[in-house]
């Protein structure tokens, strides 16, 4: 008998899609199970559940009536018990309103009293997880798919929080999660012949979803599984803790592009790929997936797959939502006429296809003539991209050689990340980056790690190697400093640790200057001199500088406050500075009466009031200064 499955990711913000659930849900679809992907909000999840309960009812009642063209009607009944709602829904239309009428008063009553907690309709239920500071929102997920699923012994909990801390996870929920992969056969059933880890990854799902990761629109995959290393800040020895040095890429890749469309990058997610004797093996891989040096990717017409699937049953839930999608674009295309976007809206208007709640396949698959020729010019006219291949984990530069960089060479690898989350790797991390451009790579990028064992001058250091690297080597680097947090221990639930070299002003200090370049650091020693300091006795004291000052540097400068506070500060005694600096690392000021007595201190700490509400609040003086400076810098740029 078909089970019926539900994965769910919690609703935090993450790049990537659930690599895992994509697997469980490959695995489950080859047994003939029915699979639901879910991330968003809990509550409209259990509201649009009820809602299909409450229109397979009705249509058992009146069948003459479309009820899912009333989708909507009836979800917001349901939802807001608001009798103009109700109203909405017409259900004196049918001669069968004397037994319709009860029956969403029923499905309403049961939403909001709970009773569907009593009924769970799921036969298994997978959860994944991702980063410990997630906790919280982990939990609920946790929570909510215990009422899920019929029997608990079919709930897992998988993924990385769940493989790093499952004793914490089955303390607080009485579910014990699975570590590490699966990667044997037997896994979740008895019966199970395939090693789920290795299987091709069901990209259908991620069309179930509102939620549009950042990454999207790759192949993603593993050439290699671990890692030799055994960082103490990395949860990859846990998680995968046997090195597996080739997994290949090319049959998995070519089922993707054969059922899902193809994909512009390949996205690897290898932990460390040079450790590898088979890097020849990975490279000729991706060379035969169609990732050489200058191929192109020309965008597949997205409407004529989504209704294809469809027509093979592949995925209706996900090529339903993807299809009122793609229509929706179409109607907002700027090369339609006016009489075109009239018809279309029109046809959608008739068919039900204005409301994703509304859509149905019958009236997708009728329809898909009509609005085939506009799609057709839509991706006609499609221009080639580029095609990348990216491994995001990035590269261990102390493996660098000629031999394996003459393989890397040879496939459109951009960027190539080569980890630097160490000062005392510089060596190799220099070495590694004079190779690559000898090999004719340009394009780098790293996260440097900070707040764990370092100091925030090794920071400053790293961040200017790479900006002097830039010129000398005319190529582009970009800097992601990266914050630590623990993988276990107190805090490893929440994003307030700091590291022993650290204190909360560095930190925040870290955050506003990175707010201005949007996270990152790229080429330009000026900017760089400028957003870091010229040197380390600059930096050090941008980390102490009141936080507005930094955000909104050039203001503050033009108002001579800075150099105000930078001469208070200079004319401290040791002293002084020994009673003010610990008040200043806190970064707490909020009752800067009770920090110190100290009259001359107290000056000081009101340069660190939050002046951004002055700034934007129209009645006072700040707000009006900083117009006239916003007018001023206006002319001289022109």
């Amino acid at each position: 008998m078909n089970r019926k499955i539900l994965l769910l990711e919690p609703n935090y913000k993450n790049k990537f899609p659930p690599i895992a659930l994509m697997k469980l849900a490959t695995y489950f679809k080859l047994r003939g199970d029915q699979v639901v992907f879910y991330k968003g909000d809990l509550k409209e999840f259990v509201i649009n559940q009820i809602t299909e309960e409450c229109i397979e009812k009705l249509l058992q009642i009146d069948s003459t009536i479309k009820w899912k063209l009333r989708a909507d009607k009836i979800a917001r009944y349901i939802k807001n018990r608001k009798a103009i709602d109700f109203e909405s829904i017409k259900t004196n239309e049918s001669e069968y309103s004397i037994l319709i009428d009860p029956w969403l008063e029923h499905y309403k009553k049961y939403f909001h009293s709970g009773e569907y907690k009593k009924y769970p309709k799921w036969d298994w239920v997978g959860v994944t997880t991702l980063f410990t500071f997630y906790w919280d929102i982990t939990i609920e997920t946790i929570e909510f798919a215990k009422l899920m699923v019929k029997d608990k012994r079919n709930l897992m909990i998988g993924g990385v929080l769940a493989s790093i801390q499952p004793n914490e996870i089955e303390e607080a929920t009485g579910i014990t999660p699975h570590c590490g992969t699966l990667h044997s056969q037997g896994d979740i059933d008895e019966d199970n012949k395939y090693i789920i880890d290795e299987l091709p990854l069901d990209y259908s799902i991620l069309d179930e979803i509102d939620y549009e990761y950042p990454d999207g629109g790759s192949f993603y995959s593993y050439a290699t599984r671990g890692c030799i290393r055994k960082c103490p800040f990395c949860a990859v020895p846990i998680l995968e803790p046997e090195y597996q040095p080739y997994l290949p890429l090319k049959e998995r890749i070519e089922r993707t592009r054969k059922l899902y469309g193809d994909q512009q990058n390949l996205l690897l997610m290898d932990n460390n790929v040079l450790a590898s004797e088979q890097l020849e093996n990975i490279i000729s891989d991706i060379k035969e997936c169609g990732f050489v040096q200058g191929a192109k990717y020309i965008e597949p017409n997205q409407y004529r797959l989504a209704i294809r699937n469809l027509r093979l049953k592949i995925n209706d839930r996900a090529y339903i939502r993807k299809s009122y999608k793609l229509l929706k674009e179409l109607n907002e295309m700027k090369s339609l006429n006016e009489a075109q976007r009239t018809e279309i809206y029109g046809l959608r208007e008739a068919n039900g296809l204005l409301h994703p709640e509304t859509c149905t396949k019958e009236a997708l698959v009728s329809t898909y003539k009509n609005f085939a020729p506009y799609f057709h010019k839509k991706y006609a006219n499609r221009k080639g991209r580029l095609r990348y291949v990216d491994f995001n984990q990035g590269v261990d530069a102390r493996l660098f050689t000629d031999e394996r960089i003459s393989l890397l060479a040879q496939i459109p690898v951009r960027p190539l990340r080569i980890a630097f989350d160490d000062i005392k790797t510089e060596k190799a991390y220099l070495n590694a980056l004079h190779m690559s451009k000898s090999y004719g790579m340009k394009d780098f990028s790293n996260y440097l790690l900070y707040n764990f064992k370092d100091k925030p001058i090794d920071l400053y250091h790293r961040l200017k190697i790479n900006v002097e690297e830039c010129e000398k080597l005319d190529v582009s680097i970009y800097s992601f400093p990266m914050k630590y947090h623990p993988i276990k221990g107190e805090n490893s639930h929440n994003r307030d640790y700091i590291g022993e070299h650290w204190n909360r002003k560095y930190i925040r200090a870290i955050q506003a200057i990175l707010n201005a370049t949007k996270g990152k650091v790229g080429r330009g020693t000026s900017f760089f001199k400028k957003a870091f300091g010229k040197n380390e006795e600059e930096f050090m004291e941008l980390l102490i500088m009141p936080e507005t000052f930094l955000l909104f540097r050039f203001f503050f400068e033009d108002l001579g406050y800075t150099q105000s506070w930078r001469e208070e500060m200079t004319a401290l005694t040791e002293e002084e500075k020994e009673e003010l600096y610990p008040i200043i690392f806190k970064n707490d000021f909020n009752n800067i009466e009770l920090l110190t007595s100290n009259s001359k201190l107290r000056h000081i700490l009101k340069y660190y009031k939050n002046y951004r509400a002055d700034i934007v609040n129209s009645e006072s003086e700040l707000y009006k200064l900083k117009k006239e400076f916003d007018k001023r810098q206006k002319i001289n740029f022109k």
